[in-house]
């Protein structure tokens, strides 16, 4: 009996040692948490004052479609008070608040213009230039290291940004497999950015939500403010990748992860539009009556656009203009 009993009672001290070491354990985890990935700047350029923006358009654009486009890039120059709110000159904005005024905080301010003294001068967009090469002249299928010499010959100036935009029948190495665009640096203290029309080769993954997506929630697509699946698509895109070049144009600006894979000031909100967004919901948008297109910002001569959100580094949550 007294050994059954010394042997219950040995038990019952290796059950209360295993519980106060779960409660140990338990409370060293609940003190040290791992922290987030956040978006930081890592010191180096970024563009502000005015940027020149030369558009390279890279195969055949109807002239309504660089309509489109060249209204967005001109809407970013707008004055506020130039179109209804929200605006697209309003999303920029938000882009000098977040991060422009920050690296200004530090000195860094103007970068690729040799800035600095502390005080943010806002980025002030002027569309430079356009250059058209209908036929293709480095054929139909490009590799990423062309990229930069399309972009010279748009003529980028000093802290500005050279946009090559590629056709519907244009394949770009990546292009729908792993990226929707990409940017870089180009000679002269410039950056490039590059977007291809996807109607043709990846709607549903660079046009979304204005084309049923390949995979996840199958939600009916939204109507496209201009008509053109290919093109809206092509904006979004764009916006991404010009605020990822002028927040990071050399690669040691804003981001968040490992540089060369970076997210940014856009990409870091991929998919989200409006408040309450979630996978395969674009969030809570503002609708035309007339034509039943889903829209966030208004632009120059009458536009509407869709614009991705933008992280607050500050909140690290997506900011978003409805």
């Amino acid at each position: 009996m007294a050994k059954k009993q010394s042997l219950l009672l040995a038990m019952m001290l290796v059950v209360a040692g295993l519980a106060v070491s779960a409660m140990a354990d338990r409370k060293l985890m609940s003190l040290v948490k791992p922290q987030p990935n956040q978006l930081t700047y890592h010191n180096g350029a970024v563009l502000s004052g005015d940027i020149p923006v030369s558009i390279l358009w890279y195969g055949r654009f109807t002239p309504a479609q660089k309509a489109v486009v060249t209204d967005f890039v001109l809407s970013l120059a707008a004055p506020l008070q130039a179109a209804p709110a929200p605006s697209v000159s309003q999303w920029w904005g938000s882009i000098h608040r977040l991060y422009l005024s920050k690296a200004a905080a530090v000195g860094k301010n103007g970068g690729a213009h040799g800035g600095g003294g502390g005080r943010a001068k806002n980025a002030r967009v002027v569309l430079s230039g356009q250059v058209s090469d209908e036929g293709c002249s480095l054929g139909k299928s490009l590799k990423l290291s062309q990229l930069p010499t399309l972009a010279a010959r748009a003529r980028p100036g000093k802290g500005g940004v050279a946009l090559v935009l590629t056709a519907q029948d244009v394949a770009v190495e990546g292009f729908c497999m792993s990226r929707c665009g990409t940017h870089g640096p180009v000679s002269r203290g410039a950056a490039y950015a590059w977007v291809g029309n996807s109607a043709t080769q990846c709607p549903g993954q660079c046009a979304w939500p204005f084309h049923q997506p390949v995979y996840g929630p199958q939600a009916a697509p939204l109507v496209p403010p201009s008509g053109d699946v290919g093109i809206d698509g092509m904006v979004i895109n764009v916006a991404s990748m010009v605020a990822g070049a002028v927040t990071n144009p050399f690669g040691d600006g804003f981001y968040q992860g490992e540089r060369g894979g970076a997210l940014e000031a856009a990409t870091a909100c991929t998919g989200v539009y409006g408040k309450g967004a979630y996978p395969g919901y674009a969030g809570a948008l503002l609708v035309d009556k007339a034509t039943g297109a889903s829209y966030n910002a208004h632009g120059a001569h009458g536009r509407k656009y869709l614009l991705p959100a933008l992280f607050d580094p500050d909140t690290s949550a997506c900011s978003t203009l409805v």
